[in-house]
């Protein structure tokens, strides 16, 4: 009898509370798990480590934590085409598919640690696994946007000295128009269904590829990702990171700009050519354990945006300032958001308004960011908890001291206009770029005593908020796009109607600002027909470098303002179009 009574009362407990083989701990503890070892180089106890990989120091942790049962059942990629398509991997799987391409770019390409690969792809998983796969060999990454023109690609071969290339069928004809004149490229991968000839099959080779690679030993200052930036008075720069500035820097700021848990789900609805696009769809949000979440998205939406929101549980969503001003123009009340519950806006400035517009009708604030490529896309934010004000981009973001200084690179008090500036001396912080790859004089020029500086004008108020005023420079911030006037510039004057052109920034109440020509005409050429001559020059942009750079206005003028030595006064043309003069 005794016997039977301890069979019913352990059947009992196993039916009340049955044995769990996982057990999940609070995410905060998880993210410490993967923090821990770093702890006392964040309280400046210990010195930097000399090694460091983003893939075997924290993704290949994340996987050895999936394993052992006790992260949250959350994925850690979440990709969905919008056509019925569906990827999830959890780390582990991730881990090994990212072996498997490493493989290619190592065993089938011949790549080594350092040598250079641009990847130019949408929003598909392969982008994804290739990012992860250049880490894990220490090969050097240079994203682009998939808007590149044929004049952009071959101007970023040329200056990278890449050895190869992975792109999609769309771009691919462009890439074989301009490889001829590139003598370093020795691969092109394409990513495609199908065969192309001249290319390697990307899809074909990874699959039968095996999964045993060995992650490669990297010092912390070693090149990582190489950044296009936008040209102002010339063409784009190489702005290089290292292994310590994107895939250590987040392990010492454990709350950060980003500032969630294993159980997020993180959506970047930004290009892939962005660095955002690297830090809140890749290294921030994996280095916190989060799901990042992708929609395919060619084309930008609302409607698809607002029931995505609805139907997937997404915690974070990132964007542009363009797409909140699409969607508060939407019905929003038919619209119940999922899991929703911290947004962000990064690129340019947010209008006030468009701020209060979305909290009012969702209920929801818009925390915004600001930062430049050169310094890890954050300089400052609005992180949860500060209190929000509308307008201002918040405070400096960990690890950077932010301030305004003049000219002289003195520090100005609250409430006076200067430059953005970060403190790069004596300890120059992680986070900031290494250097403009062989531009030591554009290097040496962006700093300026103890700082380096941004090129952003604006104010610090009492309470450390920063406010945003304007460019220093000529580039033009067109729904989150920095755009150099120099490239389109370039483009216009090779149109037999152009004679001289200026291009500056317009505002524009969608875009922020937008692209607009001041044209000279060549005395063959008459302004009578304005709206076809307008038409045919922004087709003629749109061909000849990056079709979101041509030039939405468009003005025909008999001169442009110079100063004494015949150079344009871009200034004094923005000065106008602002209503500033």
């Amino acid at each position: 009898c005794r016997s039977f009574m301890i069979l019913v009362t352990l059947k009992l407990l196993w039916t009340l509370k049955p044995p769990c083989r996982t057990f999940h701990r609070h995410p905060r503890l998880l993210v410490s798990d993967v923090h821990s070892q770093y702890e006392s180089v964040r309280r400046g106890e210990q010195e930097i480590p000399k090694y460091f990989n983003f893939a075997s120091d924290v993704l290949d942790k994340w996987s050895e934590i999936e394993k052992a049962g006790r992260k949250p059942t959350n994925s850690a990629f979440w990709w969905i085409s919008g056509n019925g398509e569906e990827v999830k991997w959890s780390f582990e799987e991730l881990g090994f598919l990212s072996r498997k391409v490493a493989n290619v770019l190592t065993k089938v390409c011949g790549l080594q640690k350092g040598d250079r690969v641009i990847v130019v792809l949408p929003r598909i998983p392969e982008w994804w696994l290739v990012n992860v796969a250049c880490i894990r060999a220490g090969i050097v990454l240079i994203p682009g946007t998939s808007q590149l023109s044929a004049k952009d690609i071959l101007y970023r071969l040329q200056a990278s000295k890449a050895k190869c290339i992975i792109t999609n069928d769309t771009l691919a004809p462009a890439v074989d128009s301009v490889a001829s004149e590139c003598q370093f490229l020795e691969n092109k991968l394409v990513v495609s269904k199908g065969s192309r000839e001249g290319w390697l099959n990307f899809n074909e080779l990874y699959k039968n590829q095996p999964a045993d690679h060995s992650c490669v030993k990297t010092r912390i200052q070693d090149s990582m990702v190489i950044f296009f930036t936008s040209g102002t008075t010339g063409s784009p720069k190489m702005t290089e990171h290292s292994q310590g500035s994107l895939g250590f820097r987040p392990l010492l700021c454990e709350r950060y700009w980003l500032d969630t848990s294993p159980s997020d789900t993180v959506w970047g609805i930004t290009d892939t050519g962005w660095i955002v696009t690297s830090l809140a769809s890749l290294f921030d949000a994996w280095a916190l354990g989060s799901c990042v979440f992708v929609h395919q998205l060619p084309q930008i939406e609302p409607s698809v945006i607002l029931n995505t929101l609805c139907r997937f549980p997404i915690d974070t969503m990132i964007s542009a300032p363009t797409l909140y001003r699409m969607l508060v123009q939407a019905d929003l009340s038919s619209y119940k958001f999922m899991n929703l519950k911290h947004c962000m806006s990064g690129g340019e400035p947010l209008n006030p308004e468009v701020i209060d517009q979305w909290k009012s009708k969702t209920g929801l604030d818009i925390h915004e960011v600001y930062g430049q490529t050169e310094a890890v896309g954050i300089i400052c934010s609005v992180s949860k908890g500060m209190k929000i004000k509308p307008g201002s981009m918040g405070k400096a973001a960990p690890p950077f001291d932010v301030q305004v200084v003049d000219k002289n690179a003195n520090i100005l008090p609250p409430g006076q206009q200067g430059e953005i500036a970060v403190r790069s001396k004596p300890v120059r912080p992680l986070g900031l770029f290494t250097e403009y790859v062989d531009n030591p004089k554009k290097t040496t020029e962006s700093e300026r005593g103890d700082f380096y500086i941004t090129g952003d004008r604006g104010t610090m108020d009492e309470d450390g908020y920063f406010w945003f005023i304007g460019r220093d420079d000529d580039i033009i911030i067109s729904s989150g796009y920095r755009i150099g006037p120099f490239e389109v510039e370039s483009a216009l004057i090779e149109h037999p109607a152009v004679a001289e052109t200026a291009v500056v920034s317009s505002p524009d109440p969608l875009r922020g600002e937008v692209v607009k020509a001041f044209v000279v005409l060549s005395d063959a050429f008459s302004s009578s027909d304005c709206e076809s001559l307008t038409r045919d020059l922004q087709e003629h942009v749109k061909k000849t470098t990056a079709p979101y750079k041509y030039p939405r206005k468009v003005e025909f003028v008999r001169e442009l303002p110079k100063t004494i030595t015949g150079k344009i006064k871009r200034n004094e043309l923005r000065a106008k179009e602002w209503g500033q003069m």
